[in-house]
């Protein structure tokens, strides 16, 4: 009897140690004396000790930071960039037989496409269409890490860091770009303003007495502000327009 209960005992240590659990975001990959077998889903497992081994996979979406990085543009700008990459293992088995550590590989390779495609465009495109830049560097990243078993769904371009003396240069071309739309909008208003007036002043003129009505609204305007002194001179038609009634009383 104490020989069958070591015996049970032995064999339920054996179950226990040979039964693995797989959680349900993770596949297990599975070796049999060192070789691949197949890929284990989630649930409870078993596992041979000594002829067979696993190494788990976690299937989840990754955020990996991709630190800052030197590069050159393409017009000689020294430039500071970091982004994020966010993947995910699609095929457990190639994860881990086709490279030894795919977070690290895919890390380093993100890098080095960055300061390549970085370095093809210039200062302006590299500002103006950063997500166009994060697109083609998803497209090559996610492309060579096929064979890796890993599908890369977003490359995000964080910051992009110019040199202070750089930064100065831009802040000064964007003063300068304000001030010349001011300037223009100056002009065209100035513009509108001269053929209102020159249009005001035809119509003034082309009328019988409206340049005096309107001389006289001006001088009712100004004599509103006692503070204001009038110095008035009387147009020449005025004064014969009086000289013209004098003399109708004459006659």
């Amino acid at each position: 009897m104490p020989t069958l209960y070591i015996i049970l005992g032995i064999i339920v240590f054996l179950f226990l140690i040979s039964l693995k659990q797989i959680n349900q975001y993770e596949r297990g990959v599975r070796f049999t004396m060192g070789r691949y077998q197949g890929i284990m889903n989630p649930g409870w497992r078993i596992i041979i000790p000594v002829f067979q081994t696993y190494k788990n996979v976690d299937m989840r979406v990754k955020a990996v930071d991709v630190p800052d990085q030197k590069a050159i543009t393409r017009d000689n700008v020294s430039v500071m960039v970091n982004a994020v990459i966010y993947y995910k293992v699609t095929g457990a088995e190639k994860a881990v037989i086709e490279v030894e550590d795919f977070r690290y590989a895919i890390s380093q390779f993100a890098q080095t496409t960055m300061r390549n495609i970085v370095g093809e465009a210039t200062l302006d495109e590299l500002l103006a269409n950063r997500e166009k830049i994060a697109e083609r560097i998803r497209e090559i990243v996610d492309k060579e890490t096929d064979v890796w078993g890993l599908k890369v769904n977003n490359v995000e371009l964080k910051d992009v860091s110019l040199p202070e003396e750089m930064e100065r240069v831009i802040a000064k071309q964007a003063e300068a770009e304000r001030e010349k739309r001011a300037v223009i909008i100056k002009a065209e208003g100035e513009v509108a303003s001269a053929e209102n007036m020159s249009k005001a002043a035809r119509m003034l003129a082309s009328a019988d007495g409206a340049l005096h009505l309107r001389t006289l609204q001006s001088i009712n305007d100004i004599s509103s502000d006692k503070s204001n002194t009038i110095v008035f001179a009387v147009p020449l038609e005025v004064l014969r327009a009086f000289e013209g009634l004098k003399n109708n009383k004459k006659e």
